[in-house]
């Protein structure tokens, strides 16, 4: 890859901080050593090393959106402090091309005392606009934000919503090439977030974006690839699907221990076979056509090892099990398991994702049996039904991932999620826009 195509990269970057257990071991850090020095000893740290990152190196390529996850104190705030230029990295060196623009820690950038508008002028210069373009955009910016007479005053009088919502439309107005977003959305009401995410996916066409989010579905949603970091250091890299898996499953065995069920990357080839029902339906090109493979119990799977799930199948009404669904119909996904140790509080659900992994609907039976809840004894099968109508889904492939737990919605031991369990394809629609869509009773349209 030619260097002109690179947006940002990172070479070996290490960050590490002096950590002092009192203020006076700070003085005799910079004084004692020098005297140890000099009587020929030994010289003594007085501090403890923190590694905030430990060599981590990547590219980013021009136009693409790259998502980093991880836990709070994985190094991803540091990490994008030092792409900014705002950091100085211990070790290593960041190249970037084009201008960055940053939403970073909520507020920085600004001036507590100053207003709205004086930090408009600030923040933008910071930027690299001059006072004229400032004064050309600064209307725009300010419908953008859309804090109404708060503009004119100081900013420490605002909410993080108001910040937030002033410092994006700065950033959104500045021409930049890369947009550096640090989970800062995640204080915005869902009008304003609807707002930023219709301007990122505008500026996805032509801009690079570094994002950082603990949200997962936005990660899939927005990236074209995903890195995640832990403890200063990249565990892995690669599609957002995968990586935001891998978190998961890092995040319950932490929580939990090792799963003891071991994953596999192997997938169900088999064709889906169209069966009878082929024929007493009609073969209309509106119709929303579900092709259904069967359920992988080799596909990849972590958890405690508690239970195990052994099926999973779409059925009909009389509980005969389907190859082939058509959108609207009532169908039902039966999920069967097997314990293999006493579960208190069971809990089965099941997730519907496309094929970015983005969650499309899905549920569980914790709610409906909240105050009933049901134990299943060692080696006792048990079975979780939910009925409903299928809805209308856009052409591509889609997973189911189910999970089977003990405990409560808050806290609960994963005893096996596997994801991908049950594959299916939509062959045709009718969808007209967004990720499904509602069988319709009747649609008219009138004039006169």
């Amino acid at each position: 890859m030619s260097s002109n195509d690179i947006a940002v990269r990172a070479q070996n970057i290490g960050k590490c901080y002096q950590i002092y257990d009192a203020p006076r071991d700070r003085l005799k850090q910079f004084v004692m050593p020098r005297l140890q020095r000099m009587v020929g000893g030994e010289s003594k740290p007085y501090f403890r090393e923190f590694r905030a990152l430990d060599d981590v190196s990547f590219e980013i390529k021009k136009g693409e959106t790259v998502g980093i996850i991880g836990r709070n104190g994985s190094g991803k705030s540091t990490l994008l402090q030092i792409i900014c230029g705002t950091l100085t990295p211990t070790t290593g060196v960041v190249e970037t091309r084009g201008r960055i623009a940053a939403l970073l820690e909520l507020g920085s950038g600004f001036n507590q005392e100053f207003t709205g508008r004086e930090n408009v002028y600030m923040y933008a210069a910071v930027l690299g606009l001059g006072k004229k373009e400032i004064g050309e955009r600064f209307d725009a910016i300010v419908d953008f934000a859309d804090i109404g007479e708060f503009i004119d005053q100081p900013v420490k009088t605002y909410s993080s919503g108001m910040i937030v919502r002033l410092a994006f439309a700065v950033i959104a107005h500045v021409d930049a090439d890369i947009l550096i977003i640090d989970e800062a959305l995640a204080v915005g009401d869902a009008f304003f977030v609807q707002k930023c995410m219709r301007f990122l996916r505008n500026f996805m066409k032509t801009g690079t974006i570094l994002f950082v989010s603990h949200d997962t579905s936005a990660i899939k949603s927005l990236c074209n690839r995903a890195v995640w970091l832990e403890k200063g250091k990249v565990i892995d890299a690669g599609s957002p699907k995968d990586i935001s898996e891998s978190y998961l499953k890092a995040f319950y065995e932490e929580q939990q221990g090792k799963s003891r069920i071991i994953p596999s990357k192997k997938r169900n080839t088999a064709k889906p076979q169209r069966d009878q029902r082929l024929t007493l339906i009609n073969a209309s090109n509106l119709r929303n056509d579900l092709a259904i493979f069967k359920f992988d119990p080799e596909a990849a799977s972590f958890g405690k090892g508690g239970a195990h799930i052994t099926d999973v199948v779409f059925c009909d009404n009389e509980g005969e099990p389907l190859s082939w669904i058509v959108g609207g119909e009532p169908v039902t996904i039966a999920i069967q398991a097997i314990a293999n140790t006493f579960i208190r509080e069971t809990i089965i659900g099941f997730t519907v994702k496309d094929r970015l992994g983005q969650a499309i609907f899905g549920d569980n039976t914790y709610l409906s049996h909240i105050d009933t809840p049901v134990s299943c004894h060692e080696d006792e099968q048990i079975r979780a039904e939910f009925r409903f109508f299928m809805p209308i889904l856009p052409p591509g492939n889609y997973s189911i991932s189910v999970a089977i737990a003990d405990g409560t919605q808050q806290d609960h031991i994963q005893h096996h999620w596997i994801s991908d369990a049950l594959l299916f394809k939509s062959e045709s629609s009718s969808v007209a826009t967004g990720l499904v869509g509602i069988p319709m009773q009747e649609i008219t349209l009138l004039a006169g």
